[in-house]
C-alpha cells in the first residue's frame, strides 16, 4: 500500500482556524472542514500547556534524517518527504496500517531530536493525529509526490527517492 501521510506540529493547526481543520465529527471523506471560529481558536490556545512547536532548519533536517532512517529500519519504501516549519508530509509504501506508520515516524523523530538535544524530552512536538490517505494508483502516487516536493512553497527539508518522478 502507498500512503500520503501528513502530521502537524503541536499548536500549528488549532480547531476553528481560518486555514481549516477537522475534528472527530468532521473527519469523514468528503465532509466539510470546521468553519472558522475565532472563539474556538482562543479556547484551544488557552488549553495548550506549551507554546506551538516551530521547527528551525536544524530541527527540520533532523526530522528528515529520522524519517529516512526509520523507514529503512522498518523496510518501508520512502518515496518522498518534506519537513516544513510546522508540519510534515510523507509518501511511503508499506504493508502496515498508515496510522502505525505515522505514530512510529512521530515517535522516532522525537527520540532523534532528544538524542541531538535540540529540545528537552518533555517538549510536545506533534499534534495528536494527522492525515493518512491511501493512494490507489500510480497517477495518485505521482501526484502526491509532486504535491509533497513541489507544492509546499520554498523547499525546506526535502527527500525524494532515487528514480521517483514528480
Amino acid at each position: 500500500m502507498t500512503y500520503l501521510i501528513t502530521f502537524a506540529c503541536y499548536g500549528a493547526h488549532l480547531h476553528g482556524d481560518e486555514a481549516g481543520s477537522v475534528d472527530r465529527q468532521h473527519n469523514k471523506p468528503g465532509s466539510r472542514a470546521i468553519s472558522a471560529d475565532p472563539g474556538r481558536v482562543k479556547l484551544e490556545h488557552r488549553l495548550m500547556n506549551q507554546p506551538p512547536y516551530i521547527m528551525d532548519q536544524a530541527r527540520r533536517d533532523a526530522v528528515l534524517a529520522s524519517l529516512v532512517e526509520r523507514s529503512l529500519q522498518r523496510g518501508w519504501d520512502l518515496l518522498a518527504a518534506h519537513v516544513r516549519a510546522n508540519h510534515v508530509h510523507v509518501v511511503v509504501v508499506a504493508e502496515v496500517a498508515p496510522e502505525r506508520i505515522m505514530n512510529d515516524l512521530k515517535s522516532y523523530a522525537s527520540r532523534f531530536l532528544n538524542r541531538l538535544e535540540l529540545d528537552t524530552p518533555d517538549r510536545k512536538r506533534w499534534a495528536r493525529h494527522g492525515s493518512t490517505r491511501w493512494l490507489a494508483d500510480a497517477d495518485r502516487v505521482v501526484a502526491a509526490i509532486r504535491y509533497v516536493v513541489e507544492k509546499q512553497g520554498d523547499p525546506m527539508a526535502v527527500y525524494v527517492a532515487a528514480g521517483q518522478r514528480c
